[in-house]
């Protein structure tokens, strides 16, 4: 004899489950709701890693850059100034604008790159969605 707990319920991993319509309706949205919530978790659980190693890696760029450019734009303001006589505040503005200018162009490319956070998620729900239109549907037309 089957437990009365298990009438109904399908298990989201089984790939055997092809009942379209479980005995129970309660049990099934709960097991849709509990998978559901697993997968948020698992995708939140990625996107948490895949930002702080892009954040990590991007403090880690930005101080390398940082102290490099530093030291040689020290020099090379210097070297500049004296190879073609110029005041070297007018060579350090210089500099400075296409640091500015190479900083906006390299913050719109880091905020273009990366894909949209959860996936599947998103495509599940998508697919829940048909599924309760095409059950209302289903339900108008049998009344």
């Amino acid at each position: 004899m089957i437990p009365s707990s298990d009438i109904g319920s399908v298990s989201p991993a089984d790939p055997a489950a092809t009942e379209p319509h479980p005995a129970n309706w309660r049990e099934a949205l709960m097991a849709l709701i509990a998978s559901r919530v697993a997968l948020i978790q698992l995708e939140s659980k990625d996107a948490a890693r895949a930002t702080a190693k892009r954040g990590v890696m991007l403090l880690a760029i930005i101080g390398c850059v940082f102290f490099g450019w530093l030291l040689l734009l020290a020099g090379g303001v210097a070297i500049v100034a004296n190879a073609l006589c110029w005041p070297w505040s007018w060579v350090a503005i210089s500099l400075a604008s296409i640091h500015l200018i190479a900083a906006l162009i390299l913050a719109k490319l880091i905020s273009k790159s990366g894909n949209p956070p959860f996936p599947v998620t998103r495509a599940e729900f998508l697919k829940d969605r048909q599924w309760i239109e095409n059950f209302q549907n289903n339900k108008k037309s049998n009344d």
